[in-house]
């Protein structure tokens, strides 16, 4: 806020120290110019205390990373993550788009054949509480289960002592382990066509189309009126 001095001319007693001649000078703080808002800032809050910082950032990725690298190292040769459905997101914003749910249905797990207790043994992740709203999601689920049925590879509990189910000795030699997210969701970027443009194309007055169908639409129960009432007296 800045203030302009501005000179009053007053009376005041001779007597007085500032007085010259019977005439006074006085120097007073202006208010600023305009209908501006009064500065009113109130800055006696410690907001030292209330400032919230971000620089154990980087130690924190740090340690994600080692955490992930030590998980892998411990359940080895599985994925250090699970099998999870593909969902669209919620809302008007993201509903087109395709991402990672908690887990897959009861009924997803039915239809690929896939018992719900064995499910979590074998490194798919479960959610009881979701339903199925649509064909096409619950198809494409109950084929990603299949597709991740035929790539599994089951080791034995005892490795002399093998059971129906269990991969073969073959199979378990050439394992690796899955890198990343299990059975990755690709987004299929929707193809545009091309068209060549033509001259009717060119030609085509799409604003005086849109006026001629407004007022076609706008006069259309008259029209039919007028209509109606002509067939009747060609009738009479």
């Amino acid at each position: 806020m800045t203030f302009s001095p501005i000179l009053f001319l007053g009376l005041r007693s001779p007597d007085s120290p500032f007085c010259s001649g019977g005439f006074w000078l006085e120097l007073r703080e202006a208010m600023v110019k305009h209908n501006n808002v009064i500065p009113n800032g109130h800055f006696k809050k410690h907001w030292q205390n209330y400032v919230k910082t971000w620089f154990n950032q980087p130690a924190r990725k740090t340690r994600r990373r080692n955490a992930r690298q030590a998980k892998a190292v411990k359940v080895f040769p599985r994925p250090a993550g699970r099998l999870r459905p593909q969902v669209h997101g919620q809302t008007l914003k993201y509903n087109m788009k395709l991402r990672e749910g908690r887990g897959f249905s009861l009924e997803e797990l039915k239809a690929a054949g896939i018992p719900k207790k064995r499910a979590p043994t074998i490194g798919i992740a479960v959610d009881h509480r979701r339903r199925n709203r649509s064909l096409e999601g619950l198809q494409a689920n109950v084929q990603r289960l299949k597709i991740f049925k035929a790539k599994l590879v089951i080791f034995p509990r005892r490795a002399r002592k093998t059971k129906a189910g269990d991969s073969t000795p073959e199979e378990l030699a050439t394992v690796t382990q899955v890198q990343g997210p299990v059975l990755p969701i690709i987004r299929e970027k929707p193809a545009a066509e091309f068209v060549k443009v033509t001259e009717e194309m060119k030609s085509f007055n799409a604003y005086a189309k849109l006026r001629v169908e407004r007022t076609n639409k706008r006069h259309l129960g008259a029209r039919l009126k007028r209509a109606a009432e002509a067939e009747k007296e060609e009738k009479k």
